[in-house]
């Protein structure tokens, strides 16, 4: 199984480590293991999550999205991942590009790339986005948006401003950084002495709703290979993650796992579909009419199945 892992960028100051902190005090059985790229001699933000956790890297050479080839970053996932972690997050650097880093996990084998989340500094957006206007292509790659530090701004337009600017993507505002990890990781079933060392810190009850839904479908029914990765790879419906199994009439099935517009997809034996969206401000009734748009009347031909096939990767 691969592990996932999660990409969280941002600006100076937006509130990274906030998050990083508040996902390992609320990690609800998961092991998760932490990269820091720090930018500087001094790792600041790696002493701000040092105490927290077992299972730690730190980068202190500049930004890892600089790297000529992913060697390092492969090397580092690959220590973290024999450490026996659920999950992995990488603490960009605030000056790093995200959609690079992004590609670099992609590239990296036995990980799952988990998601590009841009934390975002409410109070200063006007500002930073004026020293900083690269800040709205970030936003479009993005796969989730944290409006972060909601409690300091008083711009009643920012929350639209910035929706529009991701372009389809969910928006979450957050205070602290804190988001429900329920959003970015699936639950594991660990028993509590496996803990790691910071499941005893305080707050680890601490559970916050991002106000996400999810929209299940399910059918033995083969299913319209074009309308189905059209339905997946569409940024618009609010949709974050979605996962399961499909199949299309030939005879075997894909698992499926969708982050923002990351589509992949393994074959595998079995017969059925169940799929589930996760995300934020979707229309569930019309996401469930175009999967409903989705089941054909019989198996799909080859050429049509190169809509789902350019997005397998091997297991």
């Amino acid at each position: 199984m691969r592990i996932p892992v999660v990409v969280v960028a941002g600006f100076l100051g937006s509130g990274k480590t906030s998050l990083l902190n508040h996902l390992l005090r609320t990690a609800g059985g998961r092991r998760i293991g932490v990269i820091v790229n720090d930018f500087g001699r001094i790792n600041i933000d790696a002493m701000a999550v040092a105490a927290q956790v077992d299972s730690m890297v730190t980068l202190g050479n500049g930004c890892l999205c600089c790297a000529v080839d992913a060697t390092d970053l492969e090397e580092m996932l690959g220590r973290l991942a024999e450490a026996d972690v659920d999950a992995i997050v990488i603490e960009a650097s605030g000056l790093a590009e995200p959609p690079a880093m992004a590609r670099m996990v992609l590239a990296c084998p036995g990980v799952e790339f988990a998601g590009l989340v841009e934390v975002v500094d409410a109070a200063e957006f006007t500002a930073t986005r004026e020293r900083h206007p690269q800040i709205d292509k970030h936003l479009r790659y993005a796969d989730l948006v944290l409006l972060n530090k909601t409690d300091r701004a008083d711009d009643p337009g920012l929350l639209d401003l910035v929706r529009e600017l991701a372009g389809g993507a969910p928006v979450v505002p957050t205070v602290h950084g804190r988001v429900d990890p329920d959003l970015l990781f699936d639950p594991v079933e660990r028993p509590a002495a496996a803990q790691l060392s910071f499941f005893d810190l305080e707050d680890h009850a601490e559970h916050i709703h991002a106000g996400y839904e999810t929209v299940d479908f399910t059918t033995g029914a083969p299913l319209d290979p074009v309308r189905l990765a059209a339905v997946l790879t569409d940024r618009h419906t609010g949709v974050y993650r979605a996962k399961g199994h499909v199949h299309f009439g030939t005879g075997e099935r894909f698992a499926v796992q969708v982050v923002g517009g990351s589509v992949r997809v393994v074959r595998e034996p079995g017969e059925g579909t169940a799929l589930v969206f996760i995300g934020l401000g979707m229309d569930p009734d019309a996401l469930r009419g175009r999967l409903a748009e989705t089941v054909a009347d019989g198996p799909a031909d080859p050429v049509a199945m190169l809509s789902i096939t350019r997005y397998e990767r091997c297991p």
